[in-house]
């Protein structure tokens, strides 16, 4: 079988983004509302989608592996009968393999009643608790760590005596990233983690309720954002309305920095600061780090752009577009063979030589992470006829892993882990090369009101890291015990 490569692959890749809509009165419908969230949050995941519709307290499911539009073509989404409420996921793997018992959401039948669920983030004592339910009796279908979310839920349903008590009393096992939309027969349930690790918001599309990982998925579906879900807090839609749970509020909040430097998009605004002025803030303070004599400054298609224009805007240098982005190929796509796989950047950015040949040239990125990528980028403005290229990231060195919700679990790949700046201007073949400080990407989200996450930068973690992370026994071969 041809392998399924991504062109993105030198990037750190989200999870994945959730969406949930509850519609009282009639005029919604809930599942094209969904369709239009989920597509507006197909960068934060890939490989599979899903939604699971609540059909008058019956839940039925349709996921698969794919993007969006390819997975609810017209004729599977005319198939899909429209309730009041409909809850819907896009998923990048971090934890379990990209197979379709893996997709989201998860809808579970249980002595309670249904219940459906999708997550957003990564547990860090997933392992553990997974055992635990295992010697109880608890049997498994996915290797995913969201199916352990929705075990603890549901064990603890059996004596709650509703589902938002359940969820809250499960919130006392669960230690990590959530960012959860939970769909029970009646109600609809927002959950953000006590350290707030990855967005949630709350918006309103006429008399019915969103939830979602990003803004832009609200303007999206046609809904106005209201507000994001705090940080540990539970918040409960029903016929009755709206009402907000707090018993998990309260503590040191750590939102991953990452969300704003490259995971999210550009037109959100996450915990009160815009991700476009963010990304730009992060080239201004990069220009006030890194001053260089140069000629122009790009920037990598998507996310370095703003970053970019703030580099220029702060230094004087003119800004231009230096790399032209393919807008007819995916994430990810169908590489058939070696040469090609080594030479993704070529399919996916092309250099305009008018805008850097014969000059000195500042590129900027959001991120160095493997380096691989970078290096054929330079290439390219070498071949081109760039006289100097002078690399800048937007984001700090990548030195240690992320527990909490992307693709970084080592350090033996990352490029800032393993060598010294002298070594990697010579590895990219770069004039020079800077980073943006820590303290530097602490201060980008302007007017924030969550404190960050930087344990990728700087080994600091909010909460301990895992015990166990191995590779879960149901996707070891033989040879690999």
């Amino acid at each position: 079988m041809q392998s399924m490569q991504s062109v993105s692959s030198d990037k750190p890749h989200e999870e994945c983004g959730v969406f949930g809509i509850y519609r009282r009165g009639a005029g919604q419908d809930v599942v094209a509302a969904t369709y239009y969230g989920l597509y507006a949050l197909q960068h934060r995941g890939q490989e599979s989608c899903g939604m699971a519709v609540n059909d008058d307290g019956v839940i039925i499911k349709r996921r698969d592996l794919g993007l969006v539009n390819e997975v609810f073509t017209p004729q599977v989404m005319a198939g899909i009968p429209r309730g009041n409420m409909c809850i819907g996921h896009v998923r990048y793997a971090t934890t379990g393999t990209p197979v379709r018992a893996n997709a989201q959401p998860f809808v579970i039948r249980h002595i309670k009643g249904n219940m459906a669920l999708a997550h957003n983030g990564n547990l860090t004592n997933s392992a553990e608790l997974r055992r635990e339910y295992e010697l109880a009796g608890g049997i498994f279908h996915s290797t995913s760590d969201t199916e352990v979310i929705a075990y603890a839920i549901t064990r603890e349903r059996l004596t709650a005596p509703s589902i938002e008590a359940a969820v809250e009393r499960a919130m006392d096992t669960l230690a990590g990233a959530y960012s959860l939309v939970v769909m029970s027969a009646r109600k609809l349930i927002a959950v953000r983690d006590p350290h707030g690790f990855h967005p949630l918001c709350i918006g309103k599309l006429g008399d019915s309720d969103i939830i979602a990982s990003e803004s832009c998925a609200i303007t999206a579906a046609g809904g106005q954002f209201v507000r994001d879900v705090e940080p540990g807090e539970v918040v409960v839609f029903d016929e009755n309305g709206c009402r907000s749970l707090r018993s998990h509020c309260g503590g040191k909040s750590g939102l991953c920095v990452f969300e704003y430097v490259y995971f999210a998009r550009p037109d959100s605004v996450l915990d009160g600061a815009s991700v476009h002025r963010a990304r730009r803030n992060a080239g201004k303070l990069l220009a006030k780090e890194h001053p260089i004599e140069a000629d122009v400054v790009i920037g990598v298609p998507d996310s370095g752009l703003d970053a970019a224009l703030g580099y220029s805007q702060q230094s004087g240098i003119p800004y231009g577009i230096g790399l032209l982005k393919n807008k007819y190929i995916g994430r990810t796509f169908i590489q058939p063979d070696q040469k090609l796989r080594e030479n993704t950047v070529r399919i996916k950015l092309n250099p305009i030589s008018d805008t850097v040949a014969g000059k000195r040239v500042v590129l900027v990125d959001d991120s160095i992470v493997r380096g691989t990528t970078s290096r054929q980028i330079v290439q390219l403005l070498r071949e081109a006829g760039a006289a100097e290229v002078h690399f800048l990231s937007s984001a700090p060195m990548f030195l240690y892993p992320c527990y909490f919700g992307t693709d970084i679990d080592s350090r033996d790949k990352l490029i800032a882990a393993n060598h010294t700046i002298p070594e990697m201007e010579e590895m990219l073949g770069v004039d020079s090369l800077g980073f943006l400080s820590v303290e530097g990407v602490k201060q980008i989200a302007e007017g924030c009101k969550l404190e960050f996450c930087t344990g990728c930068f700087s080994g600091e973690y909010p909460v301990p890291p895992p015990k166990i992370s191995e590779k879960s026994k149901f996707e070891k071969r033989f040879s690999e015990s």
